[in-house]
């Protein structure tokens, strides 16, 4: 769980930046984002190979350019 410990002396405006930093590193905003509704298991399947796919393809089109 991410938490930033504010001192006497530190500023307000660094201190949100670094817990927004360790919230992004943690995946918490991307992992709500998900839950936000369900998705059936087969759908879920369905987006992975799509993302695999289409990783898969970035990657040929950057070594043809190369």
């Amino acid at each position: 769980m991410p938490g930033v410990i504010i001192g006497d002396h530190d500023n307000f405006e660094a201190s949100l930046r670094k817990f927004k930093k360790q919230v992004e590193k943690a995946g918490i905003l991307s992992e709500l984002k998900k839950r936000q509704h369900y998705e059936k298991p087969s759908i879920q399947r369905k987006k992975k190979e799509a993302a695999a796919r289409k990783r898969l393809l970035k990657k040929m089109r950057k070594m043809r350019l190369l």
